[in-house]
């Protein structure tokens, strides 16, 4: 090569070398430069579990009165409600009587069932199903026909269809300290009205407790009974769910969780009470598990490539997915749990268009913008989040306030990806307005009932997929 190909050659080699720079400078922009960290600081206080003999666990009066009342969608479509409840004394009716203004008393007939855990014998937990409601209506119902009777109500979604109004509460990681029970007050008194919980996992932490002392799961639903007997909770199994402690010779994950908390799987089409979908007024909701079998060939996997394609958003265009483990975590807890299962779904969830997904697990609070990590091929070296409005908007509500208190240890800087983040205890909504808008709003315990914390318009990734990033917004 003559000296005039040196040259080129150099010439070439450092405009090349300039680009790459650029290249890391703009990609470490992409990484470093975060979103809002929260500046409020929660006074610091040990969260502590809610003596048993605390008002809220009380048992009702009379002899075999049921408890521990509560409620879900019974089918895919709204039409349908699961209703559970438990005896102490004796089995006694698994019938609910079920009316409303307009129509004669009707009678569903369930099952009971019983469950032993190490030392611990379960009182009687009943599930009973009520099919072909009319949509939109209110429905009063009964339980412990023969004994000590006790009367609710709940209210139907309106019929599926694209552009119904409805509003979703968000609540996880709940536990039954006397923070837990701040969360529930706060969403109770929130003026928004959650007319539905999307639960994202960890219910009781039992499992905290020496021998996973079951006993807590009966105070756990004495407590939410005031919520979830009148409008359902859509249930997502987390860590503490699993109670599986061969070291107390407890092999059956999910024990506790699967006998007390039934679910409509099966109209999904699922084999597992533990990911299931269902429709509710213009969403369409799917759960997952982060702590069953995801990998290719599995259950679950096989499920999921199947359930997205069915989705139908001239019919339900807000598509929603739960899952306890978050996917994207900026909190040195619980870091890059979820990312195995990222790897395996995240690809589906930007082809599909999902609109949000809801998770817990960490116990903060954050939001993320939209983004998405899926080009990387293993030699590509393409490995970081970027920004994708095809992408959800992954939020992490796992601060309802459980035994285990809050996380507190962010990792710095803040990347890019995350929106706003906050080490505090709350609740959200998601309050869809029609095909096109959707409202989300977070509420940090410490504030009033309608102050929100952090808020965003969501823009529907199907009909209306413009950008609607916190720097768009703002």
């Amino acid at each position: 090569m003559g000296v005039m190909g040196f040259a080129s050659a150099s010439v070439l080699s450092s405009k090349l070398a300039a680009f790459l720079v650029l290249g890391l400078v703009l990609n470490l922009g992409l990484v470093c430069n975060g979103g809002k960290t929260s500046t409020f600081v929660r006074k610091v206080e040990k969260t502590v579990d809610m003596p048993l003999e605390s008002d809220v666990f009380k048992a009702p009066h009379g002899y075999n009165a049921p408890e521990q009342v509560h409620i879900t969608q019974g089918d895919q479509l709204g039409k349908a409600v699961i209703v559970s409840w438990v005896t102490v004394d004796e089995p006694g009716s698994s019938k609910v009587l079920y009316w409303s203004a307009n129509s004669k008393k009707k009678t569903a007939v369930g099952k009971f069932y019983t469950y032993k855990y190490y030392n611990y014998s379960s009182p009687y937990i009943h599930h009973a199903t009520i099919r072909n409601l009319e949509y939109n209506t209110k429905y009063y119902y009964e339980v412990g026909i023969g004994h000590a009777k006790r009367q609710f109500w709940f209210v139907t979604p309106p019929a599926v269809g694209p552009d119904v109004p409805y509003t979703f509460g968000l609540i996880g990681d709940l536990g039954q300290t006397f923070d837990s029970n701040k969360t529930l007050t706060h969403y109770e008194l929130n003026p928004q009205k959650g007319q539905t919980v999307l639960f994202v996992g960890d219910l009781s932490y039992a499992d905290n407790y020496p021998n996973h002392d079951n006993h807590r799961w009966d105070s756990w639903g004495r407590f939410v009974e005031r919520s979830v007997a009148y409008q359902p909770w859509i249930w997502t199994a987390g860590n503490h769910e699993l109670d599986f402690a061969p070291e107390i010779g407890e092999t059956k994950p999910y024990k506790p969780y699967t006998h007390r908390y039934h679910v409509p799987y099966k109209a999904s089409g699922s084999t597992s009470p533990l990911w299931y979908s269902i429709k509710r007024a213009s969403s369409h909701i799917i759960v997952l598990s982060s702590y069953s079998a995801y990998g290719k060939y599995t259950p679950q996997y096989d499920w999921l490539e199947e359930e997205l394609p069915k989705v139908n958003r001239t019919e339900t265009p807000w598509l929603i997915v739960l899952v306890h483990s978050p996917w994207y975590n900026s909190y040195n807890y619980h870091y890059m749990e979820g990312e195995t299962m990222r790897v395996m779904f995240e690809a589906w969830f930007v082809k599909y268009k999902v609109d949000v997904v809801f998770a817990g697990h960490v116990h903060a609070y954050e939001r993320s913008e939209r983004v998405s990590n899926i080009a990387y091929n293993i030699v590509n070296g393409i490995c970081a989040p970027v920004k994708d409005q095809s992408a959800p908007v992954y939020i992490t509500i796992g601060d309802g306030g459980n035994i285990e208190g809050l996380a507190t240890n962010m990792t710095d800087p803040q990347p890019a990806y995350s929106a706003y983040r906050e080490a505090s205890f709350g609740h959200a909504t998601f309050d869809i307005k029609n095909r096109t808008h959707a409202y989300y709003s977070w509420h940090r315990n410490q504030d009033g009932y309608a102050v929100q914390a952090d808020s965003m318009w969501f823009f529907n990734r199907y009909y209306h997929p413009v950008d609607d990033s916190t720097s768009a917004q703002s």
